[in-house]
């Protein structure tokens, strides 16, 4: 299946590096103009010019999605610089710190809310917007595998991501009948810095025996697998798919 995005403007958020910079070479290389945004300037700016060196037409914004007024500018940004916002793909999001739910620090619950659940609801608010102006448009926010399962110590994660499924459901609902469509991706155990982030700091012994335990394909994933499901959910061939959440996670949730 070829799938195209000639014309198009793509939105991705988280990315400077991970899923989000995966994601968003992705859409440029399917012709999109692509918008990379991350609170990391540096590392941002350096992503978009590497594309742009290449010849795809990119945009660097520096954005904490947990600020409303920089969430509204990048989306700003974007159309005063491409004239629209056809598709986004909300992928902000860290880990939160390991504690039981006894345990956990207030200010952290709000640190990981305020990027991984507000941050996709103050996303889709100003995306939608647009495309409720232009009656069109697709949004895939990234939920994960711990919106649809639990984790010890990790209550405040699978709570937000949890969330993020409800938002995706009810927006979808919204805005099913003027043409946008909204849905969600769910990685399970994939390959970035943020899981290599997670093995530094001492967990890579409880993710391998959860690799070994619950993943049928007894493997990580790439990045490039869940951009793959980022694009189809995005495009045309996806038109009639919306307030699903897809998990892209090797067989896991089979368990």
């Amino acid at each position: 299946m070829n799938i195209s995005f000639e014309g198009k403007v793509a939105l991705v958020t988280g990315a400077a590096s991970g899923l989000g910079l995966a994601t968003a070479k992705a859409f440029a290389r399917a012709g999109a103009a692509v918008t990379l945004a991350d609170w990391n300037e540096k590392e941002v700016q350096v992503a978009t010019k590497e594309l742009a060196d290449q010849g795809f037409k990119t945009l660097a914004v520096r954005c904490d999605v947990s600020n409303d007024e920089e969430v509204e500018a990048m989306v700003k940004h974007t159309v005063a610089t491409f004239g629209r916002l056809d598709v986004a793909y909300n992928n902000a999001g860290i880990q939160n710190v390991l504690a039981e739910t006894a345990d956990s620090p207030r200010d952290d619950y709000d640190r990981v809310m305020g990027i991984n659940l507000r941050g996709v609801w103050s996303c889709m608010k100003f995306e939608l917007q647009q495309m409720r102006t232009q009656g069109s448009g697709a949004i895939v926010n990234c939920s994960s595998l711990g919106g649809l399962i639990g984790g010890n110590q990790r209550g405040t994660y699978h709570a937000a991501k949890h969330g993020v499924i409800g938002f995706t459901k009810s927006a979808a609902l919204e805005y099913a009948t003027r043409g946008i469509r909204v849905n969600d991706v769910c990685p399970g155990m994939i390959q970035t810095p943020m899981s290599d982030k997670m093995i530094a700091e001492g967990q890579g012994e409880e993710l391998n025996k959860m690799l070994e335990t619950f993943v049928p394909m007894k493997r990580m994933g790439r990045p490039e697998e869940i951009a793959d499901a980022v694009l189809w959910l995005c495009s045309d061939a996806a038109s009639y798919v919306t307030g699903q959440s897809i998990s892209v996670d090797g067989g896991y949730v089979m368990r």
